[in-house]
């Protein structure tokens, strides 16, 4: 059976010509026809596909990659009305490595418009379900990539992450998304988000899956100027090192055993308790976990100082979609004329909200009181955790205060499980740390999730760290078995 088999399974099974690409990819694009109408993970599935030999580890390995990556010859529509037409005339960087290492693309997925949005709702082609429940979110923007992972489509997918759009996702599906040091991983030919945020990452179902991915795409590219050397290492390799006197902190505001303990949210209170259940688990494989304090207000500024920040980027990287250069086109008397109306019919409210924000902010007399104090929170909060690294080798904490919201269901904006467990996940994008989510535990039979962050650039002990802890989970290689299909 393919369904659900990890990319090591899948490459012994090759190896032993127990099975083909081929026959893999037929069996993977059989799943995505099938799961499509119910989870609508897929704005594209390719009909075909060229097996090429390579010694890579994903030789001959289906995979699902994120619809704002540039792929060229096969549509890219960023899950947008703007683009729903557009055929890019060049491969991103991903994408090419991807196809040397002989690797199968399925499909390209669904995703929050422009990677703008945390819910998997606003893509132009529909809403995408969570696999574990379909009155749920899977969460975004990645969020076709997790639900073909979650379903066992594909065993890995590529995403983009600029606030938490692969971890949170990630952690909602039961599966492992892990976003490497920035510039880890090229993000040339990744249609910019926020551009000092955006960071590509990786979703698979299990973290040494996750490991050999990157090691694939890691690297210095010419064509990405923020991107670093890699180490010579493999990760994959690195996985099995020594985690006893490891130290990781987990700060009281976000997540302190007591904090939530006058609220009247149940779900919120015993996903803290498992996860300070969790910790103590840790310890038993040799962690030493501490808390640490962190001033709430700073805390509770992350949220607004990310909307500052990725809207005032979002509007001047997307100032390109005009319908004059590519994209959708609408008519009009002048230029000007037809710029207004492709741009007013082509973004969804969110979108034109978020571009006026942005606009907003980036007007002269509103740069320093909006622009530049959301960049010096976002420093503040970076050298803390900086610090805090000079003593520990991690973070830890849960991805959320539950599971996967319903769709239906309403949030306090102002709430401190909003402000400040919602969104800490950012803090990774903020300092552009290696940060990984791996699930460890069930809440009313749906996943919940934990996320580690360590220093920049060792990638490898983060990785490492979140491999052992996996270990005293019995989540690994999990995906939600729905479906009467038997591939």
């Amino acid at each position: 059976m393919y369904r659900g088999k990890s990319i090591t399974e899948l490459r012994e099974l090759l190896d032993k010509k127990e099975i083909t690409g081929e026959e893999l990819f037929e069996k993977a694009i059989t799943l995505a026809h099938f799961f499509q109408d119910d989870y609508n993970s897929f704005v594209t599935i390719l009909e075909q596909t060229k097996v090429k030999e390579s010694d890579s580890m994903l030789n001959g390995i289906p995979y699902s990659l994120k619809d704002n990556f540039s792929t060229r010859g096969i549509l890219t529509t960023s899950s947008s009305n703007i683009l729903k037409d557009y055929v890019p005339v060049y491969d991103a960087t991903v994408y090419k490595k991807l196809k040397k290492a002989g690797a199968l693309l399925v499909g390209k997925t669904v995703l929050d418009e422009l990677a703008m949005g945390g819910t998997g709702t606003t893509g132009h082609t529909g809403v995408v379900k969570n696999p574990w429940d379909k009155e749920r979110m899977i969460g975004g923007s990645s969020a076709g990539s997790a639900a073909s992972v979650a379903l066992g489509i594909v065993p890995f997918s590529i995403g983009s992450d600029t606030g938490d759009s692969v971890r949170k996702p990630a952690a909602f599906g039961g599966i492992v998304g892990f976003k490497p040091t920035y510039g880890r991983i090229s993000r040339y030919g990744l249609f910019a988000f926020a551009s000092s945020l955006d960071h590509v990452a990786i979703m698979t179902r299990n973290v040494k899956d996750a490991a050999i991915v990157t090691d694939v795409l890691k690297g210095k590219d010419p064509l990405d100027m923020v991107t670093i050397e890699s180490e010579k290492e493999n990760y994959a390799d690195m996985l099995d090192q020594e985690v006893k006197g490891k130290k990781l902190f987990y700060i009281k505001e976000v997540c302190g055993k007591n904090i939530y303990q006058t609220s009247e949210d149940a779900m919120l209170k015993e996903t803290i308790q498992k996860f300070h259940e969790t910790l103590e688990e840790c310890k038993k494989l040799g962690f030493t976990i501490e808390e640490v304090s962190v001033e709430k207000a700073l805390l509770e500024a992350l949220y607004p100082a990310y909307m500052c920040i990725s809207c005032a980027e979002a509007t001047s990287n997307n100032a390109n979609l005009t319908g004059v250069q590519f994209g959708t086109r609408k008519e009009g008397n002048t230029v000007e004329e037809m710029m207004l109306h492709t741009r007013t019919e082509g973004f969804s409210e969110l979108i034109k909200r978020r571009f006026v924000l942005g606009s907003y902010i980036l007007q002269k007399e509103n740069q320093e009181k909006l622009f530049l104090n959301a960049c010096r929170v976002r420093r503040m909060i970076v050298d803390q955790i900086n610090t805090f690294f000079q003593t520990y080798d991690g973070m830890i904490a849960p991805c959320s205060g539950g599971v996967a919201p319903s769709f239906d269901s309403t949030s306090e904006k102002l709430s401190d499980r909003y402000l400040i467990l919602e969104n800490h996940m950012v803090i990774g994008n903020f300092g552009g740390f290696p940060s990984i989510t791996i699930p460890y535990g069930m809440i009313q039979n749906l996943p919940i999730g934990l996320n580690i962050t360590g220093r920049v650039k060792e990638d490898a002990q983060v990785l490492n760290m979140a491999y052992q802890i996996e270990k005293i989970t019995g989540m690994k290689n999990i995906y939600a078995k729905v479906g009467d299909i038997d591939v």
